[in-house]
């Protein structure tokens, strides 16, 4: 297989509404939209592309037609105490995960979209000795 690319696909109730969330506060813009379905990209990262249908499309199968639960979108940014200020200090935004730094080696806070997928903003910080052997 030759893979062009890869991106998730989240199954939202209101792509319109979600895919705007992304574009206004983390930097996404819109490179393909309808009522059901809506694509973005990057501004800065074009190879970072997220993507939203609606939740009952015909596209989906009948079995699977439901706001998938458990999601939880990584988004890796230089400086995740500026942005945590940005979004959460002076936007307004609730934080679901407070600011913190994991021993692990990642400083991050983790806020909601409208449809209740997790957005973890994410800095990676030099791990803890208990966790560097875990790092390929």
């Amino acid at each position: 297989m030759k893979l062009q690319s890869s991106y998730p696909v989240l199954m939202v109730d209101d792509p319109i509404r979600s895919a705007a969330f992304y574009t206004e506060h983390f930097g996404f813009e819109e490179t393909f939209a309808v009522d059901w379905y809506v694509s973005l990209r990057h501004s800065q990262n074009p190879a970072s592309e997220l993507a939203f249908i609606k939740a009952d499309h015909e596209t989906i199968p009948a079995s699977h037609r439901a706001t998938a639960r458990g999601i939880l979108v990584n988004l890796e940014v230089e400086d995740a105490a500026g942005e945590y200020e940005r979004l959460v200090g002076e936007g307004g935004m609730k934080a679901m995960l407070e600011l913190k730094d994991e021993a692990f080696g990642q400083r991050h806070f983790i806020v909601a979209d409208p449809a209740g997928n997790l957005v973890d903003v994410i800095e990676n910080i030099p791990p803890s000795g208990e966790f560097i052997a875990a790092y390929s």
